[in-house]
């Protein structure tokens, strides 16, 4: 009788499971045919150059390159990347916090991790998702510490944003979550490979 009932539902199971597997070809069709269109195209673009703003800003602190930081201040020279920009800060809720984290090593070492960790991520199309998790709280803290809806600094001086609210900052970090939620990595990058590894399956948090 078990053989017999066994029997009976394998016809169900074996059905099962061919729709699982269809449903896995045609999702993994439609990923590969959203990679291929026009915006998913213009996405990779936005991902690529804002990966390219991240890797451009740890290698000029880092070596010094005479942009943002001076030659001859880089971080392997000796410089802090974030001893000017915190120490300078003059408005805000977090003023004298930031000046205490100024140069600090943990504080130095977690920022450029995060500037080296985000680009690597756009530029590759993969964790997008803790890319903008990141990112967006690195972009919260900086646009703390420019504080815009001040309106003058301290000394009477203009601030240094132009807007009571809206900055690059938060520009930063709306399109930092744009990309991980339309899966912006799978058109010229590696998010499709990424998305069909078994552990990430399993961890989807982890695309």
């Amino acid at each position: 009788m078990a053989v017999q009932g066994q029997q009976h539902r394998s016809p169900g199971l074996r059905l099962l499971s061919l729709r699982r597997q269809k449903a896995r070809v045609t999702s993994e069709g439609r990923s590969a045919a959203m990679a291929t269109t026009a915006p998913a195209r213009v996405l990779a673009g936005v991902r690529l150059l804002t990966g390219f703003v991240f890797l451009w800003a740890f290698f000029d602190k880092t070596f010094g390159w005479g942009y943002a930081t001076p030659s001859g201040q880089g971080w392997v020279q000796g410089g802090s990347p974030t001893k000017g920009f915190l120490s300078g800060v003059t408005v805000g809720p977090m003023e004298s916090t930031f000046h205490n984290w100024a140069g600090n090593g943990w504080v130095d070492s977690l920022f450029m991790l995060g500037l080296l960790g985000i680009g690597i991520a756009l530029a590759g199309g993969i964790l997008l998702r803790l890319s903008a998790v990141a990112g967006t709280f690195m972009m919260a803290l900086m646009w703390i510490a420019e504080w815009p809806p001040a309106k003058h600094l301290s000394d009477g001086s203009p601030s240094m944003s132009t807007n009571p609210f809206a900055d690059y900052h938060l520009v930063y970090a709306a399109v930092l979550v744009l990309l991980a939620v339309l899966y912006a990595g799978r058109a010229w990058g590696l998010g499709a490979w990424w998305e069909r590894l078994p552990f990430i399956r399993r961890h989807r948090w982890l695309l």
